[in-house]
């Protein structure tokens, strides 16, 4: 069976396997075979000081209600929908994933929380999806939830299958859907129907550039959603079950008087020997979970970029410290700094870590190193940024281009310096020089959020607006324009002086009650689990699965070539 690579699955059984488990070493090292230079960074941290104690204690709990949380995802129906789903013998969404997924294989859900809180949506919109392994092939997978509201698609599915199409067309990934739902929900329906059409553009988009979708329908596809078999490269109909129609029985009785039922209309049988639509009639749910595994092995895919030897037969070092031990490193208040050069040692491998310019712009930390065997380098904010640490970034990943290298952003920012000071010194040109650099690097760059996220600081930081690959958030951090106390201290103070300027007398307690107001929405907004829900990320994961994650998402990465780029556009100097 595959494995749900989530926090809830820290320990799995050992009949299967994680991420890190199909690339990990028996060997207690490799660096003398492979030539290894560098030493491993000593760690300085002492895990029996009360510090240590409490952010260990206080990052625990963190990630106990981060498990709660995806266990609520992971909820598929009540009782009785699950009961007749099975009496019409139905396999389950969830089941029908590890059904298409290889035996001992790695699955990667992503966005497991979107729609999270969120009134009048389903958590992840009623669909099960992310990256995982069939007949040896990386591919994005998706499976409605027809137990859940019908599977109907609501504003959150349609945000997540944006995200989950991105994804999946930047790293070049094969794309297989198993259908099952009653369409749009219609009490959303001025929310889903206009960007429920890009659906259907990017399937034609996607077959246009090459990359395979398969549409597996196991029951209804009506509406709009029959045109997801109908523009899929392949599909598969199950017999008896499936039904593909654009209008069923009832609309098509009011619309002409036609008389019909749902088999005839649309029934697998009839769209494999009358419209072709089905490509394959599979007679069972088992058999067409079979042929779509079949039609993925007959792809003759393979990776554009070239991995490295050592990471493809599993020659690399775990680190020299316990991943464990970031839960003493991190503290759970985003306030209280952290030294991010601890937490890179205990992600790469060997814990073997070589800075670049390590005496100049320290509050960044530039440098390279490997994990899971794939190079990578890693830009990390030890504190906020002046120009030194700006003209640094620039120059690393300039670097990085030219030896065509991943980048790993690890944010703990609260953004770039300010003051008369700075602004004369040219904060703004070497932050625009460094945010150049991140917009327009080529190489592929994948984001984590340690603890603060703000402002430009997000930016410069491949925040989501740069598009990086991949992009996850820690249970501990935060996310907006400033932090909110802050935010709240400058509303204040601009109301003031307006209030001010035109001669108005300000109700202290009206005033009050009104920035209170608004400091807690900016405190809900920032939370992770708020911008989560919003696919702001691909997910909040336990700090010490990050290495383990990393290590998939680099290797998802090089089915794309990693090229380098050297235009990078005019910068003041």
């Amino acid at each position: 069976m595959s494995h749900i690579i989530d926090p809830s699955h820290r320990n799995p059984p050992a009949n299967r396997r994680t991420v890190g488990d199909q690339f990990s070493t028996t060997q207690p090292s490799v660096a003398q075979h492979l030539g290894h230079q560098t030493k491993p960074t000593k760690s300085k941290i002492n895990t029996k000081s009360p510090e240590y104690i409490a952010n260990y204690k206080e990052m625990l709990e963190m990630v106990d209600q981060l498990n709660e949380r995806l266990q609520e995802a992971t909820f598929q129906g009540s009782d009785r929908l699950l009961a007749l789903h099975h009496k019409r013998g139905s396999i389950l969404a969830r089941d029908r994933l590890e059904l298409l997924l290889d035996d001992d294989s790695p699955f990667m859900e992503l966005c497991p929380l979107a729609g999270y809180g969120q009134d009048d949506m389903t958590i992840g919109g009623s669909q099960v999806a992310g990256i995982g392994l069939v007949c040896g092939i990386e591919c994005m997978v998706s499976a409605n939830v027809p137990t859940l509201q019908g599977g109907a698609s609501n504003a959150t599915t349609l945000a997540r299958g944006e995200r989950l199409g991105r994804i999946a067309w930047e790293n070049r990934l094969p794309h297989i859907q198993l259908v099952q739902s009653a369409g749009a929900n219609l009490a959303q329906q001025s929310r889903v129907f206009h960007p429920g059409g890009a659906v259907f553009r990017h399937l034609a988009e996607r077959s246009k550039a090459g990359l395979p979708s398969v549409a597996v329908v196991f029951g209804n596809s009506t509406a709009g959603g029959a045109y997801i078999p109908g523009m899929s490269d392949y599909s598969i109909m199950v017999k008896g079950k499936a039904q593909v129609f654009l209008g069923g029985p009832p609309l098509v009785k009011m619309a002409t008087g036609e008389i019909s039922d749902a088999e005839s209309l649309g029934g697998a049988d009839m769209h494999s020997r009358k419209s072709g639509v089905s490509d394959q009639l599979a007679m069972d749910e088992y058999h067409a979970i079979a042929m779509a595994r079949e039609f993925v092995s007959g792809l003759n895919w393979t990776k554009q970029g070239q991995l490295p030897i050592r990471h493809l037969k599993g020659l690399f070092d775990q680190p020299l410290y316990d991943p464990d031990e970031i839960l003493g490193i991190v503290s759970a208040n985003i306030r209280i700094p952290f030294d991010a050069v601890e937490v890179i040692i205990r992600l790469v491998d060997g814990s073997r870590f070589t800075q670049f310019k390590p005496l100049y712009g320290p509050n960044l930390i530039c440098g390279w190193a490997t994990i899971h065997g794939i190079p990578v380098g890693i830009l990390a904010n030890n504190n906020v940024l002046f120009p030194p640490e700006a003209n640094k970034a620039t120059q690393f990943i300039q670097l990085c281009n030219m030896r065509d290298t991943p980048i790993l952003y690890l944010h703990n920012i609260t953004g770039f310096m300010v003051g008369k000071k700075y602004e004369e010194e040219g904060i703004i040109k070497a932050g625009a020089r460094f945010i150049n650099a991140v917009s327009n690097s080529q190489v592929p760059c994948i984001t984590i959020v340690m603890g603060a996220s703000y402002g430009a600081g997000n930016y410069a930081m491949a925040g989501r607006a740069y598009n990086p690959r991949f992009l996850f958030s820690w249970p501990n951090s935060k996310c907006s324009v400033m932090g909110a106390e802050q935010l709240t201290g400058v509303l204040d103070i601009v109301m003031r002086d307006s209030a001010k300027k035109s001669g108005k007398v300000i109700d202290e307690e009206m005033a009050k009650a009104s920035m209170d107001m608004f400091q807690a929405m900016v405190e809900s907004e920032s939370d992770v689990y708020w911008t989560s829900s919003r696919c702001i990320d691909d997910g909040v994961i336990d700090p010490r699965e990050t290495r383990t994650i990393l290590g998939f998402c680099l290797s998802v990465c090089y089915n794309t070539e990693v090229k380098g780029g050297n235009l990078y556009g005019v910068s003041r100097m």
